[in-house]
């Protein structure tokens, strides 16, 4: 329910603002395709598994590897970008789906922000959220991404995994609604932060591959802020002055981890109305994205995605 502390014009506000369009959400050079979409979630969630296929999902669906151009699309930010690459790889309408080997290659973070940019365009106020799924592996929270998206006729944030396909529900076995992802099952990063320091959880279990562990939920935190704030960047990208919140910082830091507790915070406490302070911190240039990395992704949109360091170039 809406939050009652909250006032009428701030909740207004606050979903005015996510039923805009964000720098990676902008679907206007591809606004007669969706608009020939359907607008309910259910529909929009099935056309974007149809755009689609998770890299590492591919020997699910019976695909090779991907070579290195195709590998590169994971590397695309913007939603414009990807259905441009997906009318590339086949021009059939947006809501027909593709054969697994024509879908654009992409990773969680894709579906989310896909899902919520066809929202957005709808006018529907959405947002993707960077956190943990607890239903991948047992006993384990597996760095994810899932789309937020405000339902007005039971006044709540309602989170969607677009990613869990018929073939994926199959496998997971998702003991819920994948239209409506209980709260306990995808944990927000902020959240994750917040168990982790007061010792209710233990690190080691949050992460993914071969990467676990605090260090890897401070760069989660950081990339749900920017992705509350419009900026959905890629989960290797570096942030903070350029160091990455992940690998070069695996131990203590102090300074950066009483910074993550602010934005923690800030960021589990976003109900209708009360996204004002975590937008106006990530605001201050000790937090947001640098606007070179942000110039860089939508340049590499244009010239052709990488997967690397987008400030020095590396692959």
């Amino acid at each position: 329910m809406a939050t009652p502390h909250a006032a009428p014009a701030s909740i207004a506000a606050d979903l005015a603002y996510y039923a805009e369009p964000g720098v990676f959400t902008t679907l206007a050079a591809h606004a007669a395709e969706v608009a020939a979409l359907p607008t309910d979630v259910a529909s929009l969630s099935k056309i974007v598994q149809g755009l689609l296929v998770h890299r590492f999902w591919m020997p699910a669906y019976q695909l090779p590897q991907p070579s290195k151009e195709r590998d590169l699309e994971q590397g695309l930010h913007g939603a414009e970008a990807m259905l441009t690459r997906a009318l590339a790889l086949n021009p059939a309408p947006l809501q027909e789906a593709r054969p697994a080997a024509e879908r654009v290659i992409g990773i969680c973070r894709h579906f989310a922000a896909l899902l919520t940019a066809l929202l957005r365009h709808h006018g529907v106020p959405a947002r993707a959220r960077c956190g943990f799924g607890t239903y991948f592996e047992p006993g384990r929270r597996v760095d994810h991404w899932v789309c937020e998206y405000w339902h007005a006729g039971d006044e709540r944030w309602v989170m969607v995994d677009a990613q869990l396909d018929g073939l994926q529900r199959a496998v997971v076995k998702p003991d819920f609604d994948p239209l409506d992802v209980p709260r306990d099952r995808f944990i927000v990063s902020g959240q994750a932060w917040q168990a982790v320091r007061s010792g209710e959880a233990d690190g080691a279990t949050y992460g993914i591959a071969d990467m676990w562990g605090g260090w890897f939920i401070r760069g989660n935190l950081l990339l749900d802020v920017g992705s509350l704030n419009k900026v959905e960047m890629l989960p290797w990208e570096p942030w903070l002055g350029g160091d990455s919140p992940q690998v070069p910082n695996r131990g203590p830091n102090e300074a950066l981890d009483a910074l993550c507790d602010e934005l923690a915070a800030l960021s589990v406490n976003v109900h209708a109305g009360s996204s004002a302070p975590v937008r106006a911190r990530y605001a201050r240039p000790d937090v947001r994205a640098p606007d070179a990395l942000v110039a860089a992704a939508l340049r590499a949109d244009l010239e052709g995605p990488t997967t690397g360091n987008l400030l020095d170039g590396t692959e």
